[in-house]
Formats: C-alpha cells, sequence, structure tokens
C-alpha cells in the first residue's frame, strides 16, 4: 500500500511588484471571507477569485489549489500567534512562571478573538495537515517552547522536562480550543486564564521540587 502523495501547497511564485502583492493581498482576504461565510466544505478556488475580483488564471499564478490558500492563511495565523507567543516566553525580564502565566493569557484571548475562523481552518486541515510545510511550521514553535521549558525546569531530568512540555502545550492548545466555543466574555477569559495559570505553575514548581 502506498502513501498518499501531499498536495502541493506552497505558492506558485512570491509577488515581486505592488500590483502583484495586492492581487495575493485581495485573494487572500476573499478567502478568508468565503472559508468564514460558507465554511471548508464549499471553499474553492473558483469562488475566492469571484469573491476578490480576479480570474481564475491570475489566483492560479500564486497558488495552484485551494489548498496552497487554506495553508497560507493557516501558515500567516500560526506565524501571528507564535511570533506573539515567542515574544513572552522569550522576555528574560521576567520570571519564568510569570512569563507562563502570560502566555496563557495570550493565547486563551487569541483562540477566542480568532475562534470562528479557526473552526473554519481546522474542518480544512485534512487539506494540508500530512504536508512537509505543516511539519515545518509546528517544528518551529515546539523548538521556542522546549527552549522555554529548560529555563523554567533547569535542574530537572530532559524526560521530566519534555513530559512536562507536552503535557502544558497539549492541555493549552486542546482546553483553550474548546473554551473559546463557547463565547466567553472578556471576564470569563480572565477568570479561565488564571486558573490554567494557576495550575500550569503549581506543576511545574511541583517538579522543581520533586
Amino acid at each position: 500500500m502506498t502513501d498518499r502523495p501531499s498536495p502541493r501547497i506552497s505558492s506558485r511564485k512570491q509577488p515581486k511588484q505592488t500590483r502583484s502583492a495586492g492581487l495575493v493581498a485581495a485573494v487572500l482576504e476573499a478567502a478568508t471571507r468565503v472559508l468564514a461565510e460558507e465554511g471548508a466544505a464549499r471553499f474553492t478556488t473558483a469562488r475566492v477569485a469571484e469573491r476578490a475580483g480576479v480570474s481564475i488564471g491570475s489566483l492560479y499564478q500564486y497558488f495552484p489549489n485551494k489548498a496552497a490558500i487554506l495553508f497560507r492563511l493557516q501558515s500567516d495565523e500560526w506565524k501571528q500567534t507564535g511570533d506573539l507567543l515567542r515574544v513572552i516566553l522569550e522576555d528574560a525580564e521576567h520570571a519564568p512562571l510569570l512569563r507562563l502565566r502570560m502566555l496563557v493569557h495570550a493565547f486563551i484571548r487569541s483562540e477566542c478573538d480568532e475562534a470562528q475562523m479557526r473552526g473554519a481552518l481546522n474542518d480544512a486541515a485534512p487539506l494540508y495537515r500530512d504536508a512537509p510545510e505543516t511539519h515545518a511550521a509546528r517544528a518551529s514553535g515546539k523548538k521556542t517552547f522546549q527552549k522555554f521549558m529548560r529555563e523554567a525546569l533547569p535542574d530537572a531530568s530532559a524526560v521530566k522536562r519534555k513530559l512536562a512540555g507536552d503535557l502544558i502545550a497539549t492541555t493549552l492548545s486542546t482546553v483553550g480550543k474548546q473554551f473559546s466555543t463557547t463565547a466567553p466574555t472578556a471576564a470569563q477569559i480572565k477568570v479561565y486564564s488564571d486558573a490554567m495559570g494557576d495550575m500550569f505553575c503549581a506543576y511545574l514548581q511541583k517538579i522543581a521540587r520533586d
């Protein structure tokens, strides 16, 4: 049995002129609207081109298929969130546990702010989740968090650090995603984030004492 080939999701070419950059921006903006309004099941390159006001041929100059458009939306979201979280985790002016609390608050707020779009992108994930570009994007975020865990638990064994990092990352992602679907208020987001931060910090403190 052979592996199913991954779809091509890299852009055909990068825009070098202002006009080309404007076309790509229009396509991505239209793609965001189509995905939010019609969902992944009805997301097509034809609908995106029509909404963007460009020809399908112009769209295909930069995106070979709908998976490439969806991955670009997802990778842009990953980059935005990843940059935000990396700044927090690498801020040496604050103690590691405080940074962890700040990370939780920022991540939960981000999940709630982008809940609708993230839900639609998650529905479309089968189109690109096995592609090499997806694995590379996720690996970058993992390296940042692993570096933080070495700082937060300098005396713990590598095995304990890895377990702690995996548990925190998985819990934060899974529970945060679920919480965002409840349309919480700002006050509820703060209470929830505080509680999750307390839990994570207590866990790391226990590991540090053992």
